[in-house]
């Protein structure tokens, strides 16, 4: 999973991106309203982390923005600006839940997993898929009622197959789901974590589908 932090405080949003980056999450941090506006049209991100006084744009403003041009990443605002009017305005510009500060970075990292598995048509937290199976608001796995040992790369690609199971997710999209946005990646480097994850949790639950991607299927009886 992959998630847009925009915040102008540099001691908050460190220690919330290593907080989330603890998760498994990967993190990509904007320090203003306007760099953070871009990275959010341009970009793909399972969730953003939007504050509200930001320099440069409000957040209101880069959120309404996010709205128009049909981006339906959610978004999470965190800020310090907890009157009724602020919230009112947050959640017309289209904003998905709201938090405000001070706050604690578990629940956080709680609203950011409940919204990423909802956008992604889950209202369970638990989702199977034949013997593994994901608890989503927690972000463990099991495989045959076991919890499954992962590296952070290994978790973001499974957990991305995990959430559209049954379908195919090129290989373009999970790069952009596992790396942050100033990482070298190797050109073959998916594919090593493929490999590493067959081996976890059995060759045939991830099919190739060339020319497009990979597909997590519930595998063999």
């Amino acid at each position: 999973m992959r998630i847009l932090l925009v915040e102008d405080d540099p001691a908050l949003a460190d220690g919330l991106a290593r907080a989330l980056r603890a998760e498994n999450f990967a993190v990509d941090v904007a320090g203003n309203g306007e760099d953070g506006g871009h990275l959010g049209s341009t970009e793909l991100y399972d969730a953003a982390v939007l504050d509200l006084g930001l320099p440069k744009r409000d957040g209101v403003s880069v959120l309404r923005d996010w709205r128009a041009e049909g981006r339906t990443l959610p978004v999470l605002i965190l800020t310090a600006r907890d009157a009724w009017s602020e919230k009112v305005a947050g959640f017309k510009a289209g904003a998905d839940d709201y938090i405000t500060k001070p706050f604690r970075t578990e629940e956080v990292v709680m609203r950011l997993r409940a919204l990423v598995r909802r956008a992604a048509g889950h209202a369970g937290a638990r989702i199977e898929c034949g013997p593994l199976s994901f608890d989503a608001q927690l972000g463990q796995f099991e495989l045959d009622g076991l919890p499954l040992r992962l590296t952070a790369f290994e978790w973001r690609v499974l957990s991305a197959l995990m959430l559209r199971k049954e379908v195919v997710i090129e290989r373009s999209d999970l790069i952009e789901r596992v790396y942050e946005g100033d990482a070298d990646v190797d050109s073959n480097s998916i594919e090593v974590i493929i490999g590493r994850l067959r081996k976890k949790i059995g060759a045939d639950r991830i099919e190739t589908v060339r020319g497009r991607g990979y597909r997590l299927t519930a595998g063999a009886a």
